[in-house]
């Protein structure tokens, strides 16, 4: 690793292939069951069934968002949007997040008053609804199982029409204990119930979709394994400037100063990059390699400094 070579860098463009069908799928099954159980719900008096109707439309706006942010992935930079248009994809991941603490909120409003002044209720036109929402829901996130735990965008989705199978499941056995007990009270506890399932579920979403919204290390790469590594290298005496943040919710990139001595070996930079890909899955990498006399006079140098 020269040490006239100041600046060197490896980049990694192109983000990873998206399938849509999913997403088109989705969208399609989602809206028509949309319509169907706020015409039924409001048939039938359920506040389960209204309840879930209103969430159930924020999954299409959810699913919209998402595929929209998949489809920006794929836009190439711009002089003005250098990075391009990955960081869609966490934005869409945070509004999801939103969307489902917000629909939990208007949920939990709705039941209080019904648990306070119970209602009537259609239940066998509820059990109906909610089991085919169960298929619904649940056809629909197996879509997106397969590659949840690579992108928090697909995660995002998952969670998203997973909570919700798990809405109408709940939904369906309120039904069931109303039609057999006559407690009308049931309906929407059991909505009040699954409320709090979903928001225990969502909280770990919100978090990880904030943490990179603000730079944050992504989840899955340690920033210590990193470093250790960058300071093991043969040569490299000093590892400072160093920054690990989420281009998408798939791409990571890193930026770094070497410091290096005189007995630095002449290992190539694009080497380094791939190494860091394969071990830490960091696809963009950007490398300052510097000499002692470089690194006195580097203001990037303490710690503290961004």
């Amino acid at each position: 690793m020269a040490e006239h070579h100041h600046h060197n860098a490896h980049h990694h463009h192109g983000p990873p292939h998206h399938d849509h069908h999913p997403f088109a799928i989705g969208v399609a099954l989602n809206l028509g069951f949309v319509v169907a159980e706020l015409a039924f719900g409001l048939a039938a008096n359920s506040m389960a069934l209204v309840a879930d109707a209103v969430h159930n439309s924020g999954d299409v706006l959810g699913l919209l968002l998402g595929w929209g942010a998949t489809l920006l992935t794929r836009l190439p930079p711009t002089r003005r949007r250098t990075y391009g248009w990955g960081r869609g994809s966490v934005l869409a991941a945070l509004l999801n997040a939103m969307i489902l603490l917000v629909g939990v909120g208007a949920i939990g409003i709705e039941s209080l008053r019904r648990l306070i002044t119970p209602e009537p209720v259609s239940e066998l036109i509820v059990i109906l609804v909610a089991a085919a929402g169960i298929v619904i829901n649940g056809a629909t996130a197996l879509l997106f199982m397969r590659r949840r735990g690579t992108d928090l965008n697909i995660r995002a989705q998952f969670v998203h029409m997973a909570s919700d199978a798990g809405v109408s499941a709940g939904i369906v056995v309120s039904g069931l204990l109303v039609l057999l007990t006559g407690r009308l009270w049931l309906d929407p506890l059991a909505s009040l119930l699954v409320g709090a399932v979903i928001l225990a579920g969502t909280w770990g979403l919100l978090r990880e979709s904030v943490d990179l919204a603000m730079d944050a290390v992504p989840a899955g790469v340690a920033h210590d394994d990193v470093q250790d590594y960058l300071a093991s290298i043969p040569g490299v005496v000093e590892v400072h400037d160093l920054h690990i943040w989420g281009l998408s919710t798939t791409a990571t990139a890193l930026t770094a100063h070497l410091v290096c001595g005189k007995d630095a070996s002449e290992r190539r930079l694009h080497d380094l990059a791939q190494e860091l890909r394969d071990r830490f899955g960091i696809g963009h990498a950007t490398l300052q390699i510097e000499s002692g006399a470089d690194a006195e006079l580097c203001r990037l140098r303490p710690h503290d400094v961004v």
